[in-house]
């Protein structure tokens, strides 16, 4: 038996024997569109994983990880989603700041926000977009700047910061030199939220939810040492976050989407759908835009391999949103007029109204459609640039 295979059937028996009990019903709660569900019974969850010393696996050993190769955190991921365990809440601390940290952090800022993250006591939310710079990074205009102290000082707004009202710290990209344009004098900022100066307001959503939010800073402050990366360098760094999103937890997510697939599939038999054979064509399209999804992740993992996604991953960022937000509509004709009444009063969404109603953000956050594509045009094919302002 292979070392992964060993691994996959270690991840698999672990699971197993402690989703049950306390955890039992756990099973299948929380994810996109349902983070406000058993929230606190995740955390204990997360936090029994990291006592056992199952978070951050692909984290070399000297970080607190389990040093696995790319291998084996691609069969921990699918085997996570195969086992329909609870949908993560330290995703943004373990697979995007974590590693951003180990790249590009100092070793004090490693020994200090590390060890937070591997044991799930400090939970993250990123501080990218804003209501004048959505997918357009480099048009920020949250500012920080040095006071007497040294200390750093953020005036500014970040939205659609997803968990924010749950979350201990934030990752910042705020423009650090003044008269500074685009993605030039931006610097990557760790900041408190717990403190004067912040509020986090949550949006309610299409799905009666409030998992993104917004988060006001009126002259927050964080240490001079909380800076990652030299001021100015901040383009450089919150680009390597991006790429550590496109990563190897994206398998995982797709073991979520073909249960979403397949579930699909069986109502559409059960309820007769199916005989019409425009929906088993999209029924199969579905399928096959599925295998395309994964053989694409695969492909992009070599940047993995090599340290952080490069700029191809946008591709998989375009394939997975576009095709998650088909299968939303997909649902809906599957269920046919019925899928336009609610559960029940005064708001309750069905499991299919959900995947509908949030997936239409799909291709938008983490990056829109429009903006992957300028990044493979630009960064990939190496196209001339957009013209802009």
């Amino acid at each position: 038996m292979s070392s992964v295979e060993e691994f996959r059937k270690e991840v698999r028996s672990w699971l197993r024997a402690r989703l049950s009990g306390e955890f039992a019903d756990l099973r299948g709660r929380g994810g996109p569109g349902r983070e406000h569900e058993a929230f606190a019974e995740r955390l204990a969850w997360e936090r029994r994983m990291a006592a056992e010393g199952w978070t951050c696996v692909g984290w070399p050993e000297e970080y607190g990880g389990r040093g696995a190769t790319l291998a084996q955190q691609i069969a921990f991921h699918e085997e996570y989603a195969l086992a329909d365990a609870p949908a993560r809440v330290n995703h943004i601390g373990e697979q995007l700041l974590g590693p951003t940290l180990i790249a590009f952090g100092t070793p004090a800022q490693r020994d200090r926000f590390l060890p937070e993250i591997v044991s799930v006591a400090e939970l993250w939310c990123q501080g990218y977009s804003e209501p004048e710079a959505g997918s357009d990074l480099a048009g920020v205009r949250t500012r920080a700047v040095r006071d007497d102290g040294g200390d750093w000082v953020i005036t500014g707004q970040k939205t659609w910061t997803s968990l924010a009202h749950e979350s201990d710290w934030c990752f910042v990209v705020a423009r650090t030199e003044p008269g500074s344009t685009r993605h030039h004098g931006l610097s990557y900022l760790l900041v408190p939220l717990d403190q004067p100066g912040v509020e986090i307001r949550p949006i309610t959503q299409l799905t009666g939810t409030s998992e993104f939010n917004e988060v006001f800073f009126d002259e927050a402050r964080t240490d001079a040492a909380h800076i990652v990366g030299a001021p100015g360098d901040g383009w450089r760094v919150a680009m390597a976050t991006l790429g550590f999103e496109r990563g190897v937890s994206t398998l995982g997510q797709q073991v979520g989407f073909r249960r979403e697939l397949t579930a699909v599939t069986e109502l559409a038999k059960a309820n007769g759908a199916a005989a019409d054979p425009l929906i088993r064509d999209r029924i199969a399209r579905a399928w096959t835009g599925l295998e395309t999804i994964r053989c694409n992740a695969l492909r992009m993992l070599d940047g993995v391999a090599a340290g952080a996604p490069g700029p191809e991953a946008s591709i998989g960022k375009i394939f997975w949103a576009t095709w998650h937000r088909e299968l939303g509509e997909l649902a809906m004709a599957v269920c046919g007029a019925d899928g336009m009444l609610a559960a029940g009063e005064p708001y309750d969404l069905t499991d299919w109204q959900r995947l509908f109603l949030f997936s239409r953000a799909d291709t938008i956050y983490a990056g829109s459609n429009e903006i992957q594509r300028n990044i493979i045009a630009e960064r990939v094919l190496g196209l001339p640039k957009e013209a802009r302002p």
